[in-house]
């Protein structure tokens, strides 16, 4: 091999017959680029300094890091459960902003396992649906309701006890 350069480090020497090998296969343009680069690249990885060598900087404390992490842990967490609720209650909340909704359901019976009867009201129309595990069938169109009665039926603000909800099954029946 014909080198026209002369390395001080037997290490630069094995370096550039690599990249001399691998790049005979390129065109001259390519060669001119790239070869000179690698070279001063290779230079200055395995260049002999005398430089003392750099001291590590000190670790943090572990307290701070601990706090630091438990902080990020905390702010990706509710952002998590944040973003999980909108998508749950989306529907909600754009009801809330606007108008309230055409379709309500205004009362449901339960018949059986898979079988229910519904009173649906579309702004005053009303119907009686029935569903089964065959699908949904209508069974008859209502009377029209009067301005308020197809807003639906309000349930209480929180949980019944179990004293309040068997009085109720109790009525009913």
């Amino acid at each position: 091999m014909n080198r026209h350069f002369q390395f001080q480090s037997p290490r630069l020497v094995r370096v550039f017959d690599f990249f001399w090998f691998f790049f005979q296969g390129l065109q001259t343009g390519a060669r001119i680029i790239l070869v000179p680069g690698i070279l001063f690249a290779a230079q200055t990885v395995f260049a002999d300094t005398n430089r003392p060598p750099v001291a590590a900087p000190a670790f943090p404390e572990a307290g701070i890091s601990l706090l630091r992490v438990t902080g990020a842990l905390a702010l990706v967490l509710g952002l998590f459960l944040c973003g999980a609720w909108l998508f749950k209650n989306w529907q909600r909340l754009a009801i809330q902003r606007g108008r309230q909704p055409k379709l309500n359901v205004l009362e449901t019976r339960s018949l059986g396992a898979r079988q229910a009867v519904f009173v649906v009201g579309y702004e005053h129309q009303r119907f009686l649906v029935a569903t089964s595990a065959a699908g949904v069938n209508l069974l008859s169109h209502l009377p029209d309701a009067e301005a308020g009665e197809t807003a639906p039926v309000e349930k209480p603000a929180g949980p019944m006890s179990f004293g309040q909800a068997l009085s109720q099954v109790l009525k009913r029946k």
